[in-house]
């Protein structure tokens, strides 16, 4: 027998397209809410019309017609031209698992959750700075309270129930921790960000001149020693470097310490603000400061041999050129590229690892076969006196750099030497596309987020008043988040199905028989439960046997309820 005469065929109109199966194609895949309705009484559990014989599902029917599809083929395919979260909502829908979907469309499916990642990992430091923000005020303007809140919701401040901030601290801590933290969430925030721009420069400028000899002029220095029958006077010379340099650095050093204690203090967040590389960076390019201004009045061997080792370690300051990173956005994407892409530079190590180990072996020996008769080690006519010496020679050579201060003098020797350039141009080449297009991903999605509007408040509309139809929706039959109906998709289908199909008189007392939903014993009162009487849609007082038990029986792992 034909497929036709073992099952009828069912009609499902989704979104207005009407899409024609057999209820045996719906049974190929049980506890989904489509193999639901091949059961007998899918009538009464779901929007079903009995004069077009068809039921009916406000959703998107594109999205439907793949995944009819595979209840057909077995196969489920992710359509291209259809935004990933709304194909993830699509199947939490319908019941049907994502790692269904066939690996050739696997990664396209994956492709919004790679953005959404990106996306969040510069939630830290917000991009967009509209006209909207410039035309914003500083830390002390209170007028707009709408601004003030996306600010708090956005840097995760907000500890009440509705979001708003209340008291003194609760209202001054988003605003002066936004203030030194995000650059682009007022004008006076603005200014902070050029003030430590300005003295981030000054303080590597500074550190880079007390390196030259011009400000570090030798000084005669006398020193009296004591000894063991009295004193001795010892002279001796030393660079010093130039008062005005120190006090800039001083200065430069004060603005930082600042800056840093009020990001401390006003940091909602103590343990990620300790975790995070850039504050220790701060921390450890201000300390030497305060300990070599603090050691340096003390004459001991001890002392001195400190502020020695504090001198060597000024080299620190030079990394508060990463500080940067919160100014600009390129210097942003280029720190998430190169976190992104560790296993390419991984994968290109080892090959430059596994390219100089053998070259530098390959070179040795070939070189030693033009050795001359009177030379035991055969290493006088050459550079490469041993493999290590050859590591050196086989880096430059990969990475075409070709320093020049090694090269071999054979022909055996030369052929390595271009085998050795071929390979380093071919390993090289290799991981280096992967690491430019995820540059790219995240400078195309950092601008597309500095350029994203602000969302505007949605209108709320006023409640329904009494007699309307709309009277029965409430917040608990209202979804959240979603992008379709205003009301409950399961609920509603419930009360459709109700009034086209008609249902069982009601046994309740007050309610003869099923209420519209203009009737006023359709209200929700405050106290009214959440499994509420969908058969019958009333709300007595009395006890009703449908209340007893629950709507959604428990449903087997791994399905959603019916309807």
């Amino acid at each position: 027998m034909g497929q036709g005469d073992e099952s009828e065929r069912i009609v499902i109109n989704v979104g207005g397209t009407r899409h024609q199966t057999y209820r045996s194609t719906l049974r190929t895949l049980p506890g989904t809410r489509l193999a639901w309705l091949a059961e007998p009484d899918a009538h009464s559990h779901f929007d079903y019309d009995p004069r077009a014989d068809e039921f009916f599902f406000d959703r998107h029917p594109g999205v439907f017609a793949h995944i009819l599809n595979y209840y057909r083929t077995g196969k489920l395919h992710c359509p291209a031209d259809v935004c990933g979260p709304l194909y993830e909502e699509e199947l939490a829908f319908w019941g049907i698992d994502e790692t269904d979907v066939e690996p050739c469309c696997w990664m396209t499916y994956r492709q919004h959750r790679d953005a959404e990642e990106a996306l969040d990992s510069f939630g830290g430091a917000p991009l967009d700075n509209s006209a909207d923000d410039a035309d914003a005020d500083g830390p002390g303007d209170s007028g707009d309270g709408e601004d003030e809140l996306e600010m708090t919701k956005r840097l995760a401040l907000s500890d009440s129930p509705d979001g708003r901030p209340g008291g003194f601290w609760r209202r001054w801590q988003p605003r002066i921790w936004a203030l030194f933290e995000d650059p682009y969430s007022s004008r006076y925030a603005r200014y902070v960000a050029f003030a430590s721009l300005f003295f981030i420069l000054v303080s590597i400028t500074t550190f880079c001149l007390e390196t030259h000899e011009r400000f570090n002029p030798i000084v005669n220095k006398t020193e009296i020693e004591n000894v063991r029958n009295g004193t001795q006077v010892r002279y001796y010379r030393e660079a010093e470097t130039e008062a005005f340099l120190t006090y800039i650095e001083g200065v430069c050093v004060v603005w930082f310490t600042f800056e840093f204690l009020m990001r401390v203090i006003f940091c909602p967040n103590k343990v990620e603000f300790i975790k995070n590389s850039l504050n220790i960076i701060d921390f450890v390019a201000i300390l030497p400061f305060y300990l070599e201004v603090g050691l340096s009045g003390l004459s001991s061997k001890a002392a001195k041999d400190v502020l020695g080792f504090l001198r060597v370690v000024r080299f620190v300051r030079i990394l508060r050129i990463f500080k940067l990173t919160r100014h600009f956005v390129g210097l942003r994407v280029l720190g998430h590229t190169l976190r992104a892409s560790t296993n390419e530079f991984l994968l290109l190590i080892i090959f430059l690892a596994l390219g100089v180990l053998i070259f530098a072996t390959m070179i040795y020996y070939a070189e030693r076969i033009g050795a001359q008769p009177n030379d035991p080690s055969a290493s006088e006519h050459t550079h490469f006196k041993n493999i290590p010496i050859g590591f050196w020679w086989a880096v430059v050579t990969m990475t075409t750099l070709g320093y020049g201060d090694m090269y071999p003098q054979t022909w055996s020797g030369m052929l390595v030497g271009a085998l050795c350039a071929l390979a380093g141009v071919l390993t090289i080449a290799m991981p280096v596309p992967v690491i430019v297009n995820n540059f790219g991903m995240y400078y195309s999605l950092a601008m597309a987020k500095q350029k994203l509007p602000k969302k505007k408040k949605k209108h709320i509309p006023r409640p329904p008043q009494l007699g309307s139809p709309n009277y029965c929706k409430s917040v608990v039959n209202s979804p959240h988040h979603s992008t379709q109906s205003d009301t409950c998709p399961l609920a509603q289908e419930e009360i459709l199905e109700i009034n086209r199909a008609g249902a069982p008189s009601c046994i309740c007392s007050r309610t003869p028989r099923p209420p519209t939903l203009d009737s006023p014993q359709c209200l929700l009162r405050p106290a009214m439960p959440i499994r509420m009487c969908l058969v019958h849609l009333c709300s007595c007082d009395v006890d009703c046997p449908h209340l007893a038990r629950d709507f959604f029986p428990e449903s087997p792992a791994g399905q959603i309820p019916r309807g």
